[in-house]
């Protein structure tokens, strides 16, 4: 490779690592389990569970407050004899779908599944209705030795 060639690829390597999203799990050691296998399971269930305060990163991976209840949470319930889906039915029960990070395809969810479409066919259909309507012709306002101009 040239030199200059090697300092773009070289550039663009370390564009990509800095723009790489870097996940640090939030889970601090006092909130852990003793059990392996119930510590496990809530770190399953953590990361199916979306943080009501950030909204896109799970309870598993946020470092907000309301994500560590919600953790301890999880784990008093499983800790107390819950199954995962009792957990999760009594984590819906306080917060709705919205807690759940793939929420269930019902009449409730249907904006949270067909929503980003329903803007997209939305945003295409204006751009049409834009693209058909095209620039006015400012012509009209000329005089009429001026349009040949």
């Amino acid at each position: 490779m040239t030199s200059p060639l090697r300092h773009a690829v070289g550039a663009a390597l370390v564009l990509a690592m800095l723009m790489t999203p870097v996940v640090s799990l939030a889970v601090e050691p006092n909130e852990m389990l003793q059990d392996p296998t119930l510590e496990a399971r809530a770190e399953t269930l953590s990361k199916e569970l979306r943080c009501v305060v950030c909204q896109n990163q799970s309870i598993d991976a946020s470092s907000a407050p309301l994500a560590r209840d919600m953790r301890l949470l999880v784990r008093e319930r499983i800790a107390a004899g819950d199954t995962d889906v009792q957990a999760k039915a009594y984590l819906v029960e306080r917060y709705g779908n919205f807690v759940l990070l793939k929420p269930p395809f019902q009449a409730d969810t249907l904006l949270l599944w067909f929503g980003p479409l329903l803007i997209l066919v939305v945003a295409g259909v204006a751009l049409l209705m834009a693209a058909r309507t095209g620039a006015p012709d400012d012509t009209d306002d000329l005089a009429p030795d001026m349009e040949d101009l």
